[in-house]
């Protein structure tokens, strides 16, 4: 059995990277850790993030064996990669807001970053913007409530739609063309997102460009050569999360998504 992908994220937002990457490597084992318990990580001080991250991801990974690890959370990536990657010996990949290609898309030169706190007001956000949108007018509107919006469609099938139109409001009135989905949670609500939104804001996130760059590492590493070996079997899929326990909802979206196991795992950094 190759070594599996480990994708991670707050919650279940990652599900939306994972789909990208299964969609360029589909034979591979995956697994998906979340950790709902301290969910959202746009609220939580940044040293108590890094630690939590680093403690839990390398919890995984020795158990695993993973060959890789991909941050699938905004809000992580823009802190957590520098440690995650002293402490790891395998590659570890993080999730960059796709403000390049918003600036490079956008006709009116006015573009937004929907994104948790976290990312919004982090230095690391500035500096993306100065580099590759200096000749756009950048609106950035932070929101912690979207992701457990996202959270709880994924969990019960549904989603305060006037709710949803009302935090929509200031980027309504911005008068965008191109929105980038800084934070994975959201292309979970791609579709209410652009009914309030309309068909004249084109929306991006992420996923795709993360999936090649994990593609090209695999390749780098010569994991790719296991997972040809691999084809003929089904990838086998496990999931692990933090919360004391997960909704019957939740539960059976993962399970839909192909994960045959479903676990909890703690570490001292962890509660339920």
């Amino acid at each position: 059995m190759s070594q599996p992908i480990l994708v991670f994220d707050s919650g279940i937002g990652g599900l939306s990277v994972l789909a990208e990457i299964r969609k360029l490597l589909p034979h591979h084992y995956y697994c998906y850790l979340f950790d709902n318990a301290r969910l959202p990580y746009g609220e939580l001080e940044e040293q108590e993030l890094v630690s939590g991250c680093v403690a839990l991801i390398d919890q995984v990974v020795e158990r695993t064996h993973a060959a890789i690890v991909v941050v699938a959370c905004n809000t992580a990536s823009t802190v957590v990669l520098p440690a995650l990657r002293a402490t790891l010996s395998i590659p570890v990949v993080g999730v960059v807001p796709a403000i390049k290609p918003a600036a490079q898309l956008s006709k009116s030169k006015r573009i937004g970053l929907l994104a948790t706190p976290g990312t919004v007001k982090r230095h690391y956000t500035y500096e993306l913007i100065s580099q590759f949108a200096d000749d756009c007018h950048v609106e950035l509107f932070g929101s912690s409530e979207l992701v457990l919006m996202a959270e709880q469609k994924i969990a019960t099938g549904q989603l305060d739609m006037a709710r949803l139109t009302q935090v929509l409001s200031p980027i309504v009135e911005a008068d965008l063309d191109v929105l980038v989905l800084g934070c994975t949670h959201f292309p979970m609500l791609r579709d209410e997102l652009q009914q309030v939104l309309g068909q004249g804001v084109t929306l991006l996130d992420s996923g795709e460009a993360i999936a090649k760059r994990v593609k090209t590492l695999l390749a780098e590493t010569n994991s790719e050569q296991q997972v040809q070996e691999d084809a003929h079997c089904d990838a086998h899929m496990q999931a692990f999360y933090t919360k004391a326990e997960i909704s019957e909802g939740l539960a059976t979206t993962l399970v839909d998504c192909g994960f045959s196991t479903l676990e909890r795992i703690t570490t001292i950094n962890s509660n339920g």
